[in-house]
């Protein structure tokens, strides 16, 4: 079994506060950070499982709130902070910033998870940070990324569930306008939380070989698209 130390952080920037759970297994070879929409937070058990998926393949993960606890109120009555890219992408790199300069962490290679909006926002922000080796977005909605797609040089993996029809029709139009290596996996039957048996499952197991191909080992891979 892994052994895993687990932590709750608060980073401060200003008068900003963003809290996350950072999760590092001994020997870790890459660090995950996670991205989504607003009320699916460091808390979510989705994400959780994944993250402890990671684990076993000596993955550290950090889970965090892209939005701060007054932005998720006003998200829950208004939906505006949800489809608000680029406030996500901002905070998303500036967890990257703070994790690539903790001193209690190790010198790891970082990649992205992703989900809903969070996949927007993980492809904008690799775009802006090209030390980011790898993004998987899980029912993302990548084309939200606008531009930025075409700057992506990160291995990209796009998961969605079948029966997502209209979210599979927006990733494979995104899919089409990234160039680093890539691939469209789609999770027969599932639908867009994922919540079928097994479903969840399946993606860990994709979200796990991606980061280790594209994370862990060496550059370099060749490019990768959806057959068909």
């Amino acid at each position: 079994m892994t052994t895993v130390r687990a932590r709750s952080v608060v980073i401060e920037l200003g008068a900003l506060r963003l809290e996350g759970l950072l999760r590092v297994p001994r020997g870790a070879r890459g660090l995950v950070l996670f991205a989504h929409r607003s009320g699916s937070g460091r808390l979510s058990p989705r994400n959780t499982y994944v993250a402890q998926y990671l684990s076993a393949f000596r993955l550290a993960t950090f889970l965090f709130d892209l939005l701060t606890a007054e932005e998720e109120r006003i998200d829950a009555r208004t939906g505006a902070m949800r489809f608000d890219v680029a406030r996500l992408t901002e905070r998303l790199a500036m967890a990257t910033a703070w994790v690539r300069a903790e001193p209690a962490l190790p010198d790891l290679p970082l990649g992205y998870f992703a989900a809903s909006t969070g996949g927007a926002a993980a492809l904008a922000a690799a775009a802006r940070l090209p030390y980011v080796r790898a993004v998987v977005c899980r029912g993302g909605r990548p084309d939200l990324a606008g531009p930025a797609l075409a700057m992506v040089r990160a291995a990209t993996l796009l998961i969605v569930g079948g029966h997502d029809r209209q979210v599979l029709a927006l990733n494979r139009a995104a899919l089409a306008q990234l160039s680093g290596p890539m691939r469209l996996e789609v999770v027969p039957g599932a639908t867009h939380l994922f919540g079928e048996p097994g479903a969840l499952e399946q993606v860990a197991t994709l979200a796990a070989a991606w980061f280790e191909q594209h994370l862990c080992a060496p550059a370099g891979r060749p490019v990768q698209r959806e057959a068909g």
